[in-house]
């Protein structure tokens, strides 16, 4: 027999345990689909989280499942393979091959970052390679620094990172197209600009150490920060009829309402990173709550008028 909830929320982040939450204290059956690749995964630990600072990703995302303890709220750990709609809903189907009716259905999917091929990058991101000054910039201040330069958000980033660094360097071709005043200011600051492209990043047992160059040079590096382009997760949206659209920091997300995350595709919402890629954890967990509280509100209302005829 197939099971039915009146939600299915796709994503274990801290949006869709956040949408899960308000759902479920408005007694409301949710299902909670999440393949467990969260984005923050390769951090060792998540900031800015009220009461919760500096706790590892994952006992973060463990602490809250426990959150929905009380609540009629089921996880079932795996991937979706397929969506359609059905009468007076979807119809949701998971690896295992369980299909599940649901009455809406939450996108917190997240996003997948974009890393520029740059040999080495890839192997410290989240520890030693970072994009968020809010989430790592205190873990490396007073450190030396070196910003990529390799979309229009690096000069923004060399200011934020600047502010904590020890010694800061940004390096890469896209040094050349950063306007005549912003090159100013972050020199007058003592910010070094290199327009010099990259080869490699340098390792030594493990660590980061530097930013090798393609004239043979090497830039003593403890930390390197890169605006990746971050894309939403969005197969089964993009299955069901959706487009993503471009978002203006680059990248491309899930468009939605920005206040109740509903998307052009009937009875469905997106929630966290999908449709809004610079939010940190808090920010997520609650832009779930918000717009598992409008999903609820929606569904209320359907059932006013179908009890009204």
């Amino acid at each position: 027999m197939t099971d039915s909830y009146d939600v299915a929320v796709i994503g274990g982040g801290p949006a869709g345990i956040g949408a899960a939450t308000a759902l479920g204290r408005s007694r409301r059956s949710v299902l909670v689909i999440d393949a467990g690749h969260p984005r923050n995964a390769p951090a060792e630990h998540a900031h800015n989280v009220f009461t919760r600072e500096g706790t590892p990703p994952r006992e973060l995302l463990a602490l809250g499942r426990q959150d929905t303890a009380p609540y009629d709220v089921t996880y079932v750990d795996g991937s979706v393979t397929a969506a359609r709609p059905v009468d007076d809903g979807l119809s949701i189907t998971v690896a295992s091959g369980e299909e599940f009716i649901v009455r809406r259905l939450i996108l917190a999917t997240g996003v997948t970052d974009e890393l520029p091929a740059v040999p080495g990058l890839a192997d410290h991101w989240g520890t030693q390679v970072l994009h968020c000054p809010y989430c790592h910039g205190w873990e490396v201040r007073d450190q030396r620094i070196v910003v990529l330069a390799t979309t229009p958000m690096a000069a923004h980033q060399a200011f934020l990172f600047g502010h904590l660094a020890g010694e800061l360097t940004v390096v890469g071709p896209s040094v050349d197209e950063i306007e005549a005043d912003t090159r100013r200011q972050l020199e007058a600051l003592g910010y070094r600009l290199v327009s010099t492209p990259v080869d490699h990043i340098e390792s030594e047992n493990g660590r980061l150490v530097g930013v090798a160059l393609t004239d043979g040079s090497v830039l003593p590096a403890d930390a390197v920060t890169v605006a990746p382009r971050s894309v939403a997760r969005a197969d089964v949206f993009i299955g069901l009829g959706g487009e993503l659209e471009e978002h203006p920091m680059g990248g491309l997300i899930i468009p939605s309402d920005p206040l109740t995350g509903r998307t052009p595709v009937d009875r469905v919402w997106v929630a966290g990173n999908a449709r809004d890629l610079s939010a940190i954890v808090g920010q997520s967990h609650n832009d779930g709550v918000r717009v598992g509280a409008g999903v609820n509100a929606d569904l209320v209302m359907a059932d006013a008028a179908r009890a009204a005829g």
